[in-house]
C-alpha cells in the first residue's frame, strides 16, 4: 500500500512540475457585460517573457489607456514565479455583443495565441465603474483648470491663460497621459512661456488641499473686440485610486481608472479702444513707450553716410504696430530702414524695443533738419491716449560741392587724362621663356597604363580569394556573428535615443532597450533574468571595473526613476553621453 501511496506522489509531482513548466498566456477582462458608459479593462498574461506581443484590433471599441506594462518576479520555496501582463482600458463605441479576438505572442520560438472573448455593451448605467466608485472618485479627485488673468480686456492689451492639473493627495496620476485636444487661440496673437520640468506644488482647490502641476503658460494678445472664445485643454490621463483594501506589507491597493478631463471653454469680453481722443496718426499701440530718434554723426562730408534710428521701447504690443515714418529733405538721399526687434515676452506681457535704422547719405554742402517725429499710444493706466514728440536733428555737411554749382566743372575734372609714360623695352610684352608641348601623342600599346590595365585582373585574384576566405570564417563564427548583430541593435536604440532627446518618454524607452539587448548579446543574458544583482555579477566575473560598473547601473536605475519624476533636458542629455561612454568603457574591458 505504501508504495501504491509513493509511486501516486511520484506521479503527483511530475504532473504538477510539468503544468508548471506549461506556457501560459491569456486574456482577461474585468466584466463580460458593462453599460456603453463604462470602461472595460482588458488584461494579456503570461508567465513566461517573450517577444513581438501584436493586440488584437479592438474592433468598435476605443483604446483610452494603455498599454500598460507591469512584471512581477519573485522567488518563493525555490521556485521562481514570473507574471507580466499588458492592460488595456476600452471604451465600447455604441451597444451590442463584441467579440475581442486574439492576441498572439512570440515564447521561446513558438507563437502562443489567447482565446477570443464576447463581451455585451448594454444601455448606459447610472453609476458606470465600480470597483468601488472608482470613476467617481477620480472625478472629484482630478480637475483642469484654466486660470485667465483678465476676462476683460482692452483690444491689444495682454492677457494670461495658466493651465493647471490639480490632483487630491488621496489619488495619483500615472506618467503615461496625453493630450487629447490642444486649446488654438483664434482671434488672438499668441506666444507659449517655456516650462522647464513640470514641478509638483502645493496649493486650495474649492478650499481644500490639493497637489498641482503648470501645464502651460500662455501670453494672448486680443486682435478682435467682442467676446472671442478660448477652445478648451483636453487630457487623458489615468488616474490610480485606491481599492480600500491591502496587501500583506500593509500599503493600500490601487486601481487604475482611465479618465478625460477638460479645462473648460473660457470666453474673453473684449474692449474696444475709446474713440474720443483718438489721434489721426494712431498706429494701434497699446501699453507704456518712449521714443528716441538719434543719429550716428551731426557733421560730415558730402557722400559720406549716417545712420538715423527711430526706435520705440517700454511694455506693449511690440510687434503688433508700426513705426512712425522718417521724413528728410529731398536733397538728402534715404534707403529703406533696417528694422530690428529685441523683445522678450513673460507672463506680464511683450518687453523691449523695436526701432528702423535709415542709412542717409547727403549730396551737397549745407545744413539739413530732420523733422520732428510724432508717437502716439493708449496707456493701460490712465484709459488715455498720450503722444510723444522727438526733437528736431540738424545735419551739418561742411565739405563738398552745393547744389548751385555748374557740372560742367565736373564733368572737366572726369574727363582729366592721366599721362602715358612709355617704356624703354620694346619687347617686353614678349614671353622670353615658355612651356611647349609636343602635338604628337604616344601610342597606348605597349605604354604604362596598357600594361598596368593587363595585369591588373591578375593581381586582384589573389586578393579576392583571401577576402572570401575572410568572410566564410566571419560566417562560421555563430556567436561572434550574434554579438556583432546585438551591437547594431544597440547601437541603433542609442540613435532612437538621441533622435527622442527632448521627450522623456521616448528617449528612456529607447535607452533603456539599447542597454538590455546590449547585455543580452555581451553575457548571453535572457529577458527574464534582468535584475541589476545579476548583471552586476555578471559584469564583475567579467573583470569589469568597479567604477564602470556603478555608472552602468546608475543608468539603469536613471531609466526607471525618469518614469516618475520630472527630468530636464539637460539631464538627458548627459545620460545619454553617459550610456554611449560606458557601453564603450565596457568593451574595451569585459574578458
Amino acid at each position: 500500500m505504501k508504495s501504491i501511496k509513493n509511486i501516486l506522489s511520484i506521479v503527483l509531482i511530475i504532473v504538477s512540475s510539468y503544468a508548471f513548466a506549461q506556457v501560459k498566456f491569456e486574456a482577461k477582462v474585468s466584466k463580460k457585460k458593462l453599460g456603453v458608459n463604462e470602461r472595460l479593462r482588458i488584461d494579456f498574461e503570461m508567465n513566461r517573457d517573450g517577444d513581438n506581443f501584436v493586440p488584437p484590433n479592438f474592433d468598435n471599441f476605443t483604446v483610452v489607456g494603455g498599454p500598460n506594462t507591469s512584471l512581477m518576479n519573485s522567488y518563493a520555496n525555490g521556485k521562481k514565479t514570473y507574471q507580466k501582463t499588458y492592460s488595456y482600458f476600452l471604451a465600447p463605441k455604441k451597444k451590442g455583443s463584441f467579440t475581442i479576438k486574439q492576441a498572439t505572442i512570440e515564447i521561446d520560438g513558438e507563437i502562443y495565441k489567447t482565446f477570443p472573448i464576447t463581451v455585451t455593451v448594454t444601455d448606459a448605467v447610472d453609476r458606470p465603474n465600480g470597483p468601488p466608485d472608482a470613476s467617481d472618485i477620480a472625478s472629484e479627485k482630478i480637475h483642469l483648470v484654466a486660470e485667465v488673468s483678465n476676462s476683460n480686456p482692452y483690444l491689444n492689451e495682454p492677457t494670461t491663460v495658466v493651465y493647471k492639473l490639480y490632483v487630491s493627495p488621496d489619488v495619483g496620476i500615472s506618467s503615461n497621459w496625453r493630450e487629447k485636444q490642444t486649446p488654438r487661440y483664434n482671434d488672438f496673437w499668441s506666444q507659449n512661456i517655456e516650462i522647464k520640468g513640470l514641478n509638483i506644488l502645493r496649493g486650495e482647490y474649492q478650499g481644500e488641499d490639493y497637489r498641482y502641476v503648470v501645464l502651460r503658460k500662455t501670453v494672448l494678445y486680443p486682435q478682435k473686440t467682442g467676446n472671442l472664445k478660448l477652445e478648451p485643454l483636453v487630457l487623458d490621463i489615468t488616474v490610480e485610486v485606491p481599492t480600500g483594501r491591502t496587501n500583506i506589507f500593509g500599503q493600500q491597493i490601487m486601481t487604475q481608472v482611465p479618465k478625460t478631463v477638460t479645462a473648460g471653454s473660457r470666453t474673453i469680453k473684449v474692449k474696444p479702444l475709446p474713440e474720443q481722443g483718438k489721434p489721426l496718426d494712431f498706429k494701434g499701440a497699446v501699453g507704456d513707450f518712449n521714443l528716441q530718434v538719434s543719429t550716428s554723426k551731426s557733421q560730415l562730408n558730402a557722400t559720406e553716410s549716417l545712420q538715423a534710428k527711430v526706435e520705440v521701447s517700454g511694455n506693449g504690443n511690440l510687434k503688433l504696430f508700426e513705426l512712425p515714418k522718417l521724413t528728410t529733405p529731398s536733397s538728402l538721399e534715404v534707403y529703406e530702414p533696417e528694422h530690428k526687434e529685441n523683445v522678450r515676452t513673460d507672463l506680464n506681457g511683450m518687453k523691449g524695443s523695436i526701432s528702423d535704422t535709415y542709412t542717409i547719405v547727403p549730396q551737397y554742402r549745407g545744413k539739413y533738419p530732420i523733422p520732428s517725429i510724432s508717437f502716439s499710444y493708449f496707456d493701460l493706466k490712465t484709459e488715455s491716449y498720450k503722444r510723444i514728440t522727438s526733437d528736431e536733428i540738424i545735419i551739418d555737411v561742411v565739405e563738398g560741392p552745393t547744389a548751385a554749382e555748374n557740372r560742367s566743372d565736373n564733368t572737366s575734372v572726369a574727363n582729366t587724362k592721366q599721362t602715358v609714360k612709355p617704356n624703354s623695352n620694346t619687347f617686353a610684352f614678349i614671353k622670353t621663356n615658355a612651356k611647349w608641348s609636343s602635338t604628337q601623342k604616344d601610342d597606348f600599346f605597349k605604354s604604362t597604363g596598357f600594361w598596368s590595365m593587363l595585369l591588373l585582373p591578375f593581381l586582384a585574384i589573389p586578393l579576392a580569394i583571401i577576402i572570401r576566405r575572410e568572410k566564410d570564417k566571419r560566417n562560421a563564427d555563430v556567436v561572434g556573428s550574434r554579438i556583432r548583430k546585438a551591437d547594431r541593435l544597440a547601437k541603433k536604440y542609442l540613435s532612437e535615443a538621441k533622435k527622442n532627446l527632448g521627450q522623456k518618454e521616448s528617449f528612456y524607452e529607447s535607452l533603456e532597450r539599447a542597454l538590455h539587448n546590449y547585455l543580452k548579446a555581451k553575457l548571453n543574458i535572457e529577458t527574464s533574468d534582468f535584475n541589476k544583482e545579476k548583471i552586476e555579477t555578471l559584469l564583475s566575473q567579467r573583470h569589469i571595473d568597479q567604477k564602470v560598473l556603478t555608472e552602468f547601473i546608475s543608468i539603469l536605475e536613471s531609466c526607471e526613476l525618469a518614469r516618475y519624476t520630472p527630468i530636464t533636458n539637460v539631464a538627458m542629455q548627459n545620460d545619454y553621453d553617459k550610456a554611449a561612454k560606458t557601453i564603450s568603457l565596457i568593451d574595451k574591458q569585459i574578458r
